[in-house]
């Protein structure tokens, strides 16, 4: 089989919609995966997607959509995931269809919860697709700026560099510079972290803490990311990179992050379920800050930070005080 052959976007949500624009700037057509047949039809009738990105208008005759999960994983060769990561095994529940001989690209900023298992481990434990088949993408990419074609980059990781190299030619194109990776289990789990420390620094900002602050702050999550993945993963790595720090960096400071709005909402006094209820985004930080720490029960990494933000998210502990402990951390 060629590769990467024909190419599904499986997930209908705003980086989904973000990933199919990409693709389709390097392919002719693509296949849709969205699990509601309504959202399609009204996609079709609107011609751009009527929840998320909906400025992103697509030549839906290039579009093969579909609302049955088999068909579409049927009918392609190279499936990219971009759901969130609580509701992956929801959707996967459906799939009859082997996908072992496929190409998955995870698109996934998450750990698949109960299993407290990194995307890629779950592809190959549950469906059996083999480590070198599997590619996951990085940012740091906000979904909005792709929409809007601001020059973005993305780093391509696969555990064969030769196959990183071959996917990233689906996504570089005028507005997308790609670099590849080996680092599968580094980045994954740095795409976990940046979400949860990006909610404490939405909830920082939220409590007023200023500019100054999170700086030392940052400076202090990317030397405890460095430290949990050097513990869980040895690698001789760059923490420095787009996919590390960068990543941390723009989901921390950015309007468009849903786990710093999350943050936020909670430093200035909501309570964890009201913020929820009213975020219209999965903020998925909320579910990697216990899936984090449960994997850390074994491996006893110092993480002072994410355990902080357990204690406010999981624990009902006063956000003031769990920040004033970390202040006296800081460095």
């Amino acid at each position: 089989m060629s590769r990467p052959g024909k190419i599904a976007v499986m997930g209908g949500g705003s980086w989904a919609t973000a990933l199919a624009k990409i693709t389709l700037s390097t392919r002719a057509d693509i296949n849709w995966y969205m699990r509601r047949p309504d959202r399609i039809e009204d996609f079709r009738r609107l011609k751009h997607n009527p929840e998320y990105l909906s400025s992103v208008l697509f030549d839906t005759a290039r579009i093969q959509f579909y609302s049955d999960i088999n068909e579409a994983v049927n009918d392609s060769d190279t499936l990219i995931f971009a759901t969130p990561s609580p509701f992956l095994k929801q959707h996967l529940a459906k799939l009859k269809v082997p996908i072992r001989d496929k190409w998955v690209v995870s698109a996934i900023k998450g750990i698949v919860p109960d299993e407290n298992l990194l995307i890629t481990d779950y592809f190959t434990e549950y469906y059996g697709v083999p480590e070198d088949h599997i590619a996951i993408i990085a940012g740091p990419s906000h979904a909005e700026e792709i929409a809007l074609e601001r020059l973005s980059y993305l780093t391509i990781a696969c555990r064969d560099l030769r196959n990183a190299e071959l996917v990233s030619q689906i996504f570089a194109n005028s507005f997308v510079k790609c670099s590849c990776s080996q680092d599968v289990t580094g980045i994954e789990y740095a795409s976990v972290l940046k979400n949860v420390y990006a909610i404490v620094a939405g909830i920082c900002h939220g409590m007023h803490y200023g500019d100054n602050f999170q700086a030392v702050f940052l400076s202090n999550a990317i030397g405890e990311m460095q430290h949990f993945l050097d513990t869980v993963h040895v690698l001789e790595r760059g923490i420095t990179g787009s996919a590390y720090l960068g990543d941390l960096l723009v989901t921390a400071y950015s309007r468009y992050s849903r786990n710093r709005t999350f943050g936020t909402m909670i430093g200035k006094g909501y309570s964890v379920k009201t913020a929820q209820l009213e975020m219209e985004m999965i903020a998925e930080g909320y579910y990697g800050t216990k899936c984090i720490h449960e994997i850390n029960a074994a491996h006893k990494a110092d993480i002072p930070i994410l355990e902080g933000l357990y204690d406010i998210l999981y624990e009902r502990k006063s956000p003031a005080a769990v920040i004033r402990r970390l202040t006296e951390y800081f460095k």
